[in-house]
């Protein structure tokens, strides 16, 4: 809603007192409706404004890459994903990874309301009749230690394949399945270029990983180096719906293909070499990883988990266990994490002395898993995972015992959840909305991060 014209509205309407419940929009008077002020209105759609106060426009928040001077992202934004350790006996370690039922209480970021868990979907409209006395959520997230800087400007017409902020970079990279990637100045928060690497052609997936930009596209990967402002095609046949970098230089990227083919390159600022094409996988590859000790992990609509030496580039096992997409993977220290459709988290390691590795413990949800990312809590030395279900919301779980932090809600299904650097992460839905978000300390409230 527009800026009210207080002296005109009042001019026109005569009196302090019919004032306070006109505005104006596209200088057209909008009243208050009188019903849902006395709690009675039951229209939806109400052509009243159900609101005490202007619709204005959402405060543009700003943020910083942290990691601005630097060239190398491994040593400033440690990884959830990366394993210090390997091997061991995972059944010793099971009980590390006790559930917490209940969401903490302590949800002063967000409210008082620590017993919902539903978002009003006439909140998000401006319809809901109820005001503070509904039943459901009208807040975006809910728990502790984080909160929501800012929501883009709505770009994309489809979901948010994913959300690259290369390291040395102001800019954030968002690519959608309408086959666009917004180019998002992090200073302003204004979208200053809109790419489109395809033809308009759906984009599969995005990943930065240092100064490089990678987007799935149909039968080929487009890489970016923002620094050297160099552009290298990478051929694939099909839509390349996974990617991740890894090796021993960090230099090797590896992509899974819609007919479940995982191809490998070799790359650098100068040139590409192709080094292995391998067929394991039935179906579709949703999901790559790479952990400790050489190890390619691979998730698949087929329902199960390769693991690859990356060095050999053979299969070494097939992790048989979720009886639906396997659609997003995680390593942390020795264990392996997955996410399926099946609405069950699965932890993985060694449970024996030739290394094969089994469930070790699971997790049981009332929704299926989407995506999965982690970021650091490098104040409270706190490993996070982030979990998307598919009833449209996110869930912040702490490491090792996968204690609750919160949840973010959306009015879609969140797509796409990535780490930035420092105390940054993003989230992409499937309207093709963008949100960031921020790790608070315990001193910092959601107020003052809405100030930021």
């Amino acid at each position: 809603m527009d800026v009210m014209t207080r002296s005109s509205v009042f001019g026109r309407l005569g009196g302090k007192q019919q004032c306070q419940h006109y505005y104006v929009k596209n200088d057209y008077p909008v009243v208050v409706c009188k019903y849902w002020l006395a709690g009675k209105c039951n229209r939806n759609p109400c052509r009243f404004l159900h609101s005490n106060s202007p619709i204005s426009q959402p405060k543009r928040s700003t943020w910083t890459n942290p990691n601005l001077s630097s060239s190398s992202s491994s040593k400033n934004n440690p990884k959830v994903s990366s394993s210090s350790s390997s091997g061991g006996d995972g059944a010793k370690e099971e009980s590390k990874f006790s559930r917490t039922a209940e969401l903490a209480s302590d949800c002063g970021a967000s409210g008082e309301k620590g017993d919902q868990k539903k978002l009003c979907k006439y909140w998000i409209t401006g319809n809901c009749v109820h005001g503070d006395k509904c039943n459901d959520l009208h807040t975006w997230f809910l728990g502790s230690r984080f909160s929501l800087l800012t929501k883009l400007e709505r770009r994309h017409n489809k979901a948010v394949a994913g959300i690259a902020l290369p390291s040395g970079s102001d800019k954030l990279f968002p690519g959608s399945r309408d086959g666009h990637v917004c180019i998002w100045d992090c200073h302003t928060g204004g979208c200053v270029n809109v790419v489109n690497p395809n033809e308009g052609r759906e984009i599969g997936c995005l990943i930065t990983e240092g100064s490089w930009v990678f987007v799935g596209l149909h039968n080929a990967i487009k890489a970016w180096n923002i620094q050297t402002q160099t552009e290298v095609t990478l051929p694939a046949v099909g839509l390349v719906k996974a990617m991740v970098v890894g090796g021993d230089s960090d230099e090797i990227l590896f992509g899974g293909v819609q007919d479940g083919t995982i191809l490998a390159w070799k790359y650098s600022s100068c040139c590409t070499e192709s080094m292995a094409t391998r067929k394991g996988h039935r179906l579709a590859v949703l999901s790559l990883i790479v952990g400790a000790n050489n190890r390619l992990y691979s998730g698949s609509k087929d329902e199960t988990i390769r693991v690859w030496d990356i060095r050999t580039f053979q299969c070494l096992q097939t992790l048989k266990g979720q009886t639906d997409f396997v659609t997003s993977l995680s390593c942390w220290n020795q264990y392996l994490l997955s996410g399926s459709l099946d609405n069950t988290i699965k932890v993985w390691a060694s449970i024996d002395d030739e290394g094969n590795i089994g469930v070790i413990h699971e997790v049981k949800e009332e929704s299926g898993i989407i995506a999965l990312g982690g970021i650091e809590d490098a104040i409270a030395a706190k490993h996070i995972l982030l979990f998307s279900y598919k009833d449209n919301s996110v869930r912040l779980y702490e490491l090792p015992f996968l204690a609750e932090r919160g949840r973010i809600f959306s009015k879609a299904e969140v797509e796409t959840v990535q780490r930035g650097y420092g105390d940054l992460f993003f989230t992409g839905d499937a309207t093709g909305e963008v949100s960031v978000w921020k790790l608070l300390d315990e001193q910092t409230t959601a107020a003052d991060c809405a100030s930021i």
